[in-house]
């Protein structure tokens, strides 16, 4: 492997790894601030509301596909050159997106913007991995997941307030000039990484991995949907499930795989894997729950709904500082296991919300339900890569960010199927008239998940992780 390190800091956090998380920060936001854009979006376009929602399922659908073949990508022409083609890419297809006259113009456009996006985080964070020191690694995947964090509960009122205030075209219009600074600093300072050996592309494994994704991102879809298809959701899981176990059993064998599951022997990997994308899949449900017990539950408008979830935003923010200092003093296996209990309980607390919890409460449960799930993601992801070796980096990143992608998709549909229990659950109960108790019994099933998720964690060494918290049992 050959590799040319630019800007890599002695200490603190990288000029890289800041460009890789402010272009994730613009990919993650423009996935989530185009929700409140639909029902505008759709009288320019003459069509209704839900009729744009194939343009999100589009641009999911192409992360799915795309992101498998991300690291064979990367190897095969550089980190640098498809970091920056990534970002031209999603910079291009932004423009074309504001330009959208009609609803396949749009559709054709989210689809592009979904290669750039696909190539975009994946190959960036391995940029990132290959060239931190592993006693920087906290810092620096703390810096790479606040975008992750940040984005979805920001988006939304952003959205509003660019819809109110100008027009939708410019969800897409403000990424031009962050695009082409982004392009032209990642041109100075991302390495250019690139494997000296090319390996053949793995046609087998890219179909079998598009069809078990797209099948399972399109389930999950169809299963958040309010009026579910049975018959096509369980047909579109068999198969999924189906070409997901074929293309396990190709990757193990196959001389050339486009993932190897090597990564999955390191323990502390396979637990952020396993357990981790329970948690990652709760976590996800968050930002779509919040709203709709604040406005649906309790009747709350937008504007106001949004200004509370923000304190969800606060949390994360207020403590990145102290997330490193965390790690380092109690390792990762005591943090996760504590500050897990302290995420569960946050988010059972969102289950006893009222229209009479005074607003300072309200805030201060959402408050700290930010803190803990910040520090809970940053460990996560930071243990994810703390034992891998260098050379399994690639494959490691590519099966984590694919894993990621489900675990995001798997957090709406357990947000809607939590609500659809709840809706049960309070009718046998006898409940029904309580506001919003659909929605705050589907913070207890994800909390439940979430609890499910650190059982996993129990598994870990006292000193897991240890070369990267410097934390010995």
């Amino acid at each position: 492997m050959s590799e040319k390190i630019s800007g890599n800091a002695a200490s603190g956090v990288s000029p890289a790894a800041l460009l890789v998380a402010g272009a994730f920060f613009m990919e993650f936001l423009d996935g989530t601030v185009i929700a409140t854009a639909l029902p505008d979006m759709a009288k320019s376009f003459g069509v209704q509301a839900v009729d744009l929602n194939i343009g999100i399922s589009a641009y999911l659908i192409t992360l799915a596909v795309l992101i498998p073949a991300s690291g064979w990508i990367a190897d095969r022409f550089g980190a640098r050159k498809v970091f920056t083609l990534a970002l031209a890419i999603f910079t291009l297809a932004s423009v074309l997106c504001g330009l959208a006259t009609s609803v396949d113009q749009f559709v054709a456009m989210r689809v592009l913007q979904g290669m750039g996006g696909a190539l975009m985080v994946p190959v960036g964070r391995l940029a990132v991995l290959r060239t931190t020191p592993k006693h920087l690694l906290i810092t620096a995947i703390a810096t790479l997941t606040w975008p992750a964090l940040v984005a979805p509960i920001i988006g939304p009122p952003l959205g509003g307030f660019i819809t109110s205030y100008a027009n939708w075209r410019w969800i897409f219009f403000i990424n031009v000039p962050l695009g082409l600074i982004a392009i032209a600093l990642a041109l100075r300072i991302i390495p250019d990484i690139c494997e000296e050996t090319r390996r053949p592309f793995d046609t087998p494994g890219f179909i079998a991995t598009s069809v078990a994704m797209v099948s399972l991102v399109c389930a999950m879809e169809m299963m958040g949907a309010h009026d579910v298809n049975t018959a096509i959701t369980l047909a579109l899981l068999a198969i999924g499930v189906v070409t997901l176990i074929y293309a396990l059993r190709h990757f193990r064998r196959a001389e050339w795989p486009m993932i190897r599951l090597d990564a999955l022997q390191v323990s502390t990997f396979r637990v952020t894997m396993y357990g981790g994308s329970l948690f990652r899949a709760s976590i996800s449900a968050v930002p779509f729950l919040l709203p709709l017990l604040f406005q649906v539950g309790f009747g709350m408008d937008a504007f106001h709904s949004g200004l509370l979830v923000l304190a969800v935003f606060v949390g994360n923010l207020t403590i990145k500082p102290a997330t490193t200092p965390l790690i380092r003093g109690l390792g990762f296996k005591k943090l996760l296991l504590i500050n897990g209990a302290l995420n569960v309980l946050a988010l059972l607390a969102c289950a006893f919300l009222t229209p009479q919890t005074p607003v300072w409460v309200i805030m201060l449960v959402l408050y700290l339900g930010g803190v803990f799930r910040s520090i809970q993601f940053t460990a996560i992801s930071t243990l994810a890569f703390a034992d891998v070796p260098s050379p399994q980096m690639s494959y490691a990143n590519t099966l984590f960010s694919t894993a990621t992608q489900l675990a995001v998709g798997l957090g709406i549909t357990l947000g809607a199927i939590g609500i659809r229990l709840g809706e049960l659950s309070s009718e046998m109960l006898g409940m029904d008239a309580l506001p919003g108790i659909s929605f705050r019994l589907a913070f207890v099933a994800i909390a439940l998940v979430c609890l499910l998720g650190m059982v996993d964690t129990l598994r870990l060494v006292k000193d897991a992780g240890s070369a990267v918290s410097s934390k010995r049992a």
